[in-house]
């Protein structure tokens, strides 16, 4: 597709609903495929989805690629629901949630007698998304153990529960997500290069958001109308001149940092027009003159000292752990702190880590 074409192209009036074949399913399926709406009018946006219309004719499996908060789970909602096995299980996995004993039992089960606790016969989420597609969030979290079982289910559809004598296989699609710093763990063998190959065979890099030109103030709105439709708020629309800083501002938090903004400012706003604007330019330094939700002038004292420390707050974790690759006892020893007082920081941010 050329760049007039993408000019041109209207993804909602195109293909309202994709993913949707026949009016019988439509019911079922938009329920859904509500709580992950792909918006965006950009050229990267409409690149994107326009990928995501080609990866989801093919069964093979996928490696999305992209900074944290630019929708990776929800790009593979849309893959799996606009393919033919739309009709079936998606299955999500975030592999950093589990311990190193753990995450392989989860994956593909376990018998009756095969530790201390395995009191009956358990299926893993291999078996459980049987002709769907299983998600496997923070793949690059996965223990060596797990990324050779792994490969091998890759290779034939074969694995074996935990305690079993007989391998059993199964149709599934495997759609893997990582932060992008995969091939720095393959260099310093953390993660199997072979695996690498399998999982990337069809690979999609997703556009941060500062990449996205005009998506964000989209994306604010569509927040907005959200928020208000979910919790009773003031304001009745957003003030479009205080929105200047939108394209400028880095967003290191991507689209999970936007959505948290409009939700938080929305509900705290008392007037009739929700004012926002950032606390830390670009370069990093504070603005004299406004602050999270416009001018300082319109908060107490401490309001606007609590909104630009939290925002400051959200924006150095967001790079701390860049910096870490996802690494929360790297990131504590780089910010000075102590892990478990860091780890809850990052939960009250939304920000996970690979060993949380």
């Amino acid at each position: 597709m050329n760049q007039q074409e993408l000019d041109t192209f209207d993804p909602s009036k195109a293909k309202p609903r994709p993913w949707v074949t026949s009016p019988n399913a439509a019911t079922a399926l938009d329920r859904e495929t509500d709580s992950f709406t792909l918006l965006g009018n950009s050229s990267a946006f409409k690149r994107m989805l326009l990928l995501v219309d080609k990866l989801s004719k093919v069964n093979a499996p996928v490696l999305l690629e992209g900074e944290t908060g630019t929708g990776k789970e929800m790009v593979a909602r849309a893959i799996h629901y606009r393919g033919v096995r739309r009709g079936q299980a998606f299955v999500p996995l975030n592999c950093g949630a589990f311990p190193d004993n753990l995450i392989e039992s989860e994956l593909f089960g376990h018998v009756k007698g095969a530790f201390t606790d395995a009191r009956t016969d358990q299926p893993g989420l291999v078996e459980t998304a049987a002709g769907g597609t299983l998600f496997l969030d923070e793949v690059d979290s996965l223990t060596p153990r797990a990324q050779v079982a792994l490969l091998r289910f890759l290779q034939d559809g074969s694995y074996r529960p935990i305690g079993a004598r007989v391998e059993r296989k199964v149709d599934v699609r495997v759609i893997a997500a990582t932060n992008g710093l995969v091939d720095d763990l393959v260099a310093s063998r953390a993660f199997r290069c072979d695996l690498l190959y399998r999982l990337r065979i069809l690979g999609m890099k997703l556009p941060p958001l500062r990449d996205r030109e005009n998506d964000a103030m989209l994306l604010a709105n569509f927040f907005f109308a959200r928020c208000k439709a979910q919790f009773p708020s003031n304001p009745q629309e957003i003030d479009r001149g205080s929105c200047s800083w939108f394209r400028s501002y880095a967003w290191p938090g991507n689209v999970r940092e936007l959505e948290g903004l409009v939700y938080r400012e929305t509900v705290m706003c008392d007037d009739a027009t929700l004012r926002l604007a950032s606390p830390v330019c670009a370069s990093g330094c504070l603005p004299t003159t406004e602050g999270p939700l416009g001018e300082f002038g319109n908060r107490t004292y401490s309001s606007a000292k609590s909104a630009v420390l939290e925002q400051f707050e959200r924006q150095y974790l967001s790079q701390l752990m860049e910096r870490a690759r996802g690494n929360v006892s790297q990131a504590a020893r780089l910010a000075g702190k102590e892990r478990r007082a860091l780890g809850k920081l990052l939960k009250k941010h939304g920000i996970t880590g690979r060993d949380m």
